[in-house]
């Protein structure tokens, strides 16, 4: 039921706008002046205000402008028995949605508070919908404990933060990582953690679209200015003004569209297709590849420039099996997120289930973790989830660990085979990285991390 505040100095168009309203189902209050009528607005926090502009004590200006301080502000609508264009204006620069007239007519004044009532109901839906995304994208959904995870968190927490003091976008951020390691959760997170968090955050993916097509999104254009633009279009650089720009698979995009995407990181300026004119923007782009693009540049599928403009900040996202003590938190955070979307309350992980998902080696990372869990949450039978349920198969180390001498007193531990196996590529490889990453079939950034990770130099 929706709560109403009427503040109006004339007692008897009070008590007629309180009895319209209450046979209408509404709660209505009345307040005489207008420090009256902001207490009254504290008290019971209304859904709408008519208030009126000439009061005893504070104008209706300056109610309205009380009223817009709450953390949670109202809908309001001005009445006056002197309208002008001037009061009008200053009306809707305080925040009324309206200024009606005196003698108000009582339907009309029905259909402004309905209306009222209804971008009030849409502003809390776009408000809530806001706050989930920004919990969603938040560093605290990083999940991990482990020291990657932590460093991650830390670099995610210092790029957001660095913002130019002339206004001018910020650095762009270059984020590398496996498939499936969360990319596009990390570029959100570095949004939502700096300056930008209340600018758009617009993504797209750079393998999603033929070229032709992905010129158009990105840059916008014209009114005819190609057989199909039968409108203005808005590419998604301008609309991302202000906030971040998030060009996912960025290794996919087309070399010609390369070189106008270096421009723009350049000279700041936009122009869309069929205009005569650039346009200023300032938007902040987080890229993010799973492929090498060293590799890609050497290949001449990557422009070596624009590499290089794009890693000013790089994040490399750590992959799953190097962040073995995140394992059983991830299984646990994603087992209550898809118990709670299919509605199935009580669930657990038994400790089979935790050795079997700790020794899988998880080459689809994250993504395949959950994608385990989902799977298992909707075939369960028995409340618990075990090792059998899971079906990881055999442990893929295995292999690795049977492969160890009898007797030989050798760390089975991954960190200790994996080191020994970076090891052994660098020294075949004469410690080139760019060979031994090739060897491993990994990106060099990859291998720089784990040599980093392992302490390992020549």
């Amino acid at each position: 039921m929706a709560t109403l505040l009427v503040i109006e100095d004339e007692q008897v168009l009070a008590k007629n706008i309180a009895r319209f309203f209450e046979k209408l189902g509404y709660l209505v209050e009345v307040a005489a002046d207008g420090a009256v009528g902001v207490q009254t607005a504290l008290r019971i926090q209304p859904d709408v205000v008519i208030v009126d502009f000439q009061l005893p004590g504070m104008d209706g200006l300056q109610v309205i402008r009380s009223l817009r301080q709450f953390d949670d502000p109202p809908r309001i609508v001005m009445v006056t028995g002197h309208a002008s264009v001037t009061l009008a204006v200053d009306a809707m620069k305080a925040g009324s949605m309206d200024l009606l007239t005196k003698p108000v007519a009582l339907q009309s004044l029905k259909d402004v508070v309905e209306r009222a009532l209804t971008e009030r109901g849409e502003r809390r839906a776009l408000d809530f919908y806001q706050r989930r995304q920004a919990s969603q994208a938040s560093l605290d959904a990083l999940v991990g404990t482990s020291t990657a995870m932590r460093s991650l968190r830390d670099l995610i927490r210092t790029v957001s933060g660095i913002e130019p003091t002339d206004q001018s976008p910020a650095a762009p951020i270059l984020v590398l990582g496996e498939t499936g390691t969360g990319k596009e959760l990390v570029a959100r997170a570095c949004h939502q953690s700096g300056p930008r968090a209340k600018a758009p955050f617009i993504e797209i993916n750079c393998a999603a679209l033929p070229a032709h097509l992905m010129e158009g999104e990105l840059f916008g254009f014209e009114k005819g200015a190609f057989t199909d633009a039968s409108a203005r279009k808005i590419g998604l650089i301008e609309a991302a003004d202000g906030g971040t720009l998030f060009l996912d698979e960025i290794g996919e995009l087309d070399l010609a569209l390369q070189a106008k995407l270096l421009r723009v990181l350049e000279n700041l300026r936009v122009r869309r297709l069929g205009a005569l004119a650039d346009r200023q923007v300032n938007v902040r782009i987080v890229a993010a590849t799973n492929r090498d693009l060293e590799e890609q540049v050497r290949q001449g599928r990557f422009r070596a420039d624009l590499m290089y403009r794009l890693k000013v900040f790089q994040i490399q996202i750590p992959p799953l099996r190097a962040r073995g003590d995140d394992i059983p938190a991830l299984a646990q955070h994603f087992l209550a997120q898809l118990a709670s979307r299919y509605g199935r309350s009580g669930l657990s992980i038994d400790d089979s289930a935790i050795a079997a998902l700790t020794a899988h080696d998880w080459p689809g990372n994250v993504r395949e973790l959950r994608n385990v869990i989902e799977r298992a949450v909707l075939l369960q039978r028995t409340g618990v989830l075990s090792a059998s349920q899971l079906a990881l198969g055999q442990p893929n180390r295995a292999a690795t660990v049977g492969t160890t001498v009898a007797g030989q007193e050798e760390s089975l531990s991954l960190d200790a085979m994996e080191r020994e196996h970076l090891q052994r590529a660098l020294t075949q490889c004469a410690w080139n990285v760019t060979k031994a990453a090739r060897l491993l079939g990994i990106s060099r950034d990859t291998l720089r991390y784990r040599m980093e990770r392992h302490g390992l130099q020549r």
